[in-house]
């Protein structure tokens, strides 16, 4: 039976780590978390579950979490953010795989909680991630803050599992609003460092379209006023994106 490393990044994550903690304590035969100096008690609470903790400047999520899978004991690593955990479902499928390993990577759904409200539509369910895996198979790839895990031979031998990761994500608007201005900073930089422009017809077109795909065409509407909040924000969120991305060039072309 393979061991398992269950690996976590965190800052200032005292409202969620001993939660995502607890549920993955019975499969785990080892956890690590990599924490950038958070300043809350994210250290105080990972210490009373005698986890394996180190520190490090946070340099983006997709470095981070590449870092964090080197401080691990074990190639086979399920990956968590701190504000998720594993239903009881994923728990039992995750035993059954140690003690019969065959892919070198498994997807699972992930479940998002909306200020209360398990949300089932709006484009955010299944959301479906590869979190387990042989990390001698693959790396953290994406444009930041949207990482993902891929193999270096694709999906050619992946299983999607049952269960879900339950993703507790907002607890208010104000969290919401929050990470919308912290995301669109990191992925408007990403952008520019990548050479992607903004043209002005984005600006308008992107976020229609943004709300039309998580109200309408992904069923918003049936997760009632957190529906309706969701792609509402989703779509200020893609405006505002491509709004810092036209304001980067713009200060890049005045400091010529």
């Amino acid at each position: 039976m393979p061991k398992l490393s269950v690996v976590i990044i965190t800052f200032n994550e005292e409202k969620n780590i001993a939660r995502c903690l607890e549920s993955v304590k019975e499969i785990a035969d080892e956890i690590v978390v990599l924490d950038s100096f958070s300043k809350d008690r994210t250290k105080e609470i990972c210490a009373s579950f005698g986890v394996q903790f180190f520190e490090h400047a946070f340099d983006g999520h997709i470095q981070q979490k590449n870092r964090a899978i080197t401080y691990a004991s074990n190639p086979h690593i399920l990956s968590l953010d701190a504000d998720e955990a594993l239903d009881d479902t994923l728990k039992k499928t995750i035993l059954e795989i140690k003690n019969n390993w065959t892919h070198d990577g498994y997807y699972m759904n992930r479940l998002t909680n909306y200020c209360g409200h398990w949300v089932r539509h709006c484009n955010w369910y299944p959301d479906t991630k590869m979190r387990l895996w042989d990390s001698r198979k693959g790396w953290w790839t994406g444009i930041n803050p949207h990482d993902k895990y891929e193999l270096k031979d694709g999906d050619k031998n992946t299983k999607h599992i049952k269960g879900d990761i339950l993703h507790y994500s907002y607890y208010n608007l104000e969290d919401h609003y929050k990470q919308v201005e912290y995301f669109t900073n990191i992925a408007s930089k990403a952008f520019v460092e990548a050479g992607k422009k903004a043209p002005f017809y984005k600006l308008i077109a992107n976020p229609i379209a943004k709300f039309i795909d998580h109200y309408l065409l992904h069923l918003g509407f049936l997760d009632g006023k957190a529906g309706y909040l969701i792609s509402k924000i989703s779509a200020y969120a893609t405006y505002l994106k491509y709004k810092k991305i036209r304001d980067i060039y713009k200060q890049q072309a005045l400091a010529k």
